[in-house]
């Protein structure tokens, strides 16, 4: 029997139900689901504000204080940053040897609503840039302690999160045993609309927190690329431009002088014709239809400052038809070290796969390319919509109650995710029917936020001291 059970390796086996639940119950002699409690940092691990330091010294150097700057505001805006330090805590914990493909930061902000091709509201995983294969309960600790985390900054009791936490836990572990006896084929199509959320806000969630869920899904609805095209554009002579605000967006015309504009500018649209082919040929019609008029870099959310993101603003049959695209920066995961590397040729097609096999449904528009920047370095990038009915969770709002609820639905969305490409029924036999992973992933939470805080406060420190340089943005 392997002691690593890889993705691909049930399915070349052709094991039975009843073997793969087998290896599960097995798993459990190398890693007992009690051994996942608690958290304890060996004397050898790595000085933390090392680690980002690492990290940016690849990025653009001018952004990576606005990093740190974000990263400083509170331990829960510092985990949103911090993926690179726990893959590191995350590979001397115990692992069942059972393997999915993982999100790489599924904290509880990177779980939002966003649209279906078929232009319906669903839930589900955003956020791709450190997918790869590795042990599922990477993923699993990583959302619990962002509960932990974000339910610590409103104030909620020992108690009252650790309900959070076991609630979250909880689903996770049920939903794994109801697509552990569903069909291959259902599993696929299983996903979470607008309809489920609001039936079960409708039994968990009191008037207030209806209302705001109702408030939600419309909002979502309008975040889509003509509200961008207003918020984000602006008329110059006639034409539509993106308008400048930086430094968290600044159009090409102020970065760069006119020669080397000139230049990038027919980079960025040679990127958008080549990354073109990796769409469906029906996708790849519909955005020959439309040609770039402007674009420029963003700045976009916390861990992600320093990376090179462009967004890029195409029109269609006139003017006032338009386009939003992000092509983002792809680097390897930081999971790579310890879960091995990445089988795909180029980092923006790792994302763009793994994003494709964890949603249930993915932007029509999502697809990767390799280019050559300005300074002649080659860099990998995935594109996709900017906007597209995107939604995102606000925990600040949250009483215990409803940060319960939403830790249950992430929780589930996570457990179909990983049903997807893990093998469903040995993870679910490895977690039982008992509440033996729930309370052991109660003190990891709790354990990992203590780390957190500590992380946190010397990062804060070094800011101090002068080791490094923040600033507000």
């Amino acid at each position: 029997m392997t002691q690593d059970v890889s993705i691909a390796t049930h399915g070349e086996l052709r094991l039975s139900p009843q073997e793969r639940a087998a290896l599960g119950r097995e798993a459990r002699a190398r890693a007992p689901r009690s051994s996942h409690a608690g958290f304890e940092a060996p004397p050898s691990r790595p000085d933390p504000v090392d680690v980002i330091e690492k990290q940016s010294a690849t990025r653009v150097q001018e952004l990576v204080p606005i990093r740190y700057g974000r990263m400083t505001e509170s331990p829960f805006r510092f985990y949103r940053g911090a993926a690179a330090i726990m893959a590191g805590d995350l590979a001397a914990t115990p692992a069942s040897g059972l393997r999915a493909q993982l999100c790489g930061d599924a904290h509880l902000l990177n779980f939002r609503l966003l649209a279906s091709p078929e232009r319906n509201l669903v839930f589900d995983i955003n956020d791709f840039d450190e997918t790869l294969p590795g042990p599922w309960e990477w993923d699993v600790k990583r959302l619990a302690t962002s509960l932990v985390i974000a339910g610590r900054e409103n104030g909620y009791t020992d108690r009252e999160r650790a309900d959070v936490v076991r609630s979250c836990v909880r689903s996770y572990r049920e939903q794994m045993h109801r697509f552990a006896a569903m069909r291959d084929l259902d599993v696929w199509y299983a996903r979470a609309d607008a309809g489920v959320l609001q039936q079960l806000a409708s039994g968990g969630l009191q008037k207030r927190g209806r209302k705001l869920l109702s408030e939600a899904l419309e909002k979502a609805r309008t975040r889509d690329n003509l509200q961008a095209f207003e918020k984000l554009t602006e008329v110059v002579d006639g034409e539509r431009r993106i308008a400048s605000t930086p430094p968290l967006v600044t159009p090409i015309a102020e970065l760069l002088p006119d020669e080397q504009r000139g230049l990038f500018e027919g980079q960025i649209n040679d990127l958008i014709q080549r990354y073109r082919r990796t769409l469906q040929s029906d996708r790849q019609h519909l955005l020959g239809r439309f040609s770039v008029a402007d674009m420029a870099r963003k700045v976009v959310g916390v861990g992600s400052v320093g990376t090179r993101c462009w967004i890029i603003l195409l029109l269609g049959r006139d003017g006032e038809d338009p386009l939003f695209l992000q092509a983002k920066e792809a680097d390897e995961s930081v999971l790579a070290a310890f879960a091995g590397g990445s089988e795909y040729a180029t980092q923006g097609e790792r994302v763009v796969s793994g994003q494709r096999l964890m949603q249930a449904a993915s932007d029509i528009f999502l697809g990767w390319e390799r280019v050559h920047g300005i300074d002649g370095r080659e860099r990998d990038f995935y594109v996709r919509q900017l906007r597209d009915w995107k939604g995102i969770a606000e925990p600040a709002l949250m009483v215990p109650q409803g940060m319960g609820l939403f830790g249950e639905l992430c929780g589930a969305t996570l457990a179909r995710a990983h049903a997807r490409s893990g093998d469903r029924i040995a993870i679910a036999a490895y977690l039982g029917r008992g509440e033996v992973f729930d309370q052991a992933l109660v003190r990891f939470a709790e354990s990992y936020a203590d780390q957190n805080e500590r992380d946190h406060q010397a990062l804060v420190d070094a800011v101090h001291s002068g080791r490094v340089t923040a600033e507000a943005a």
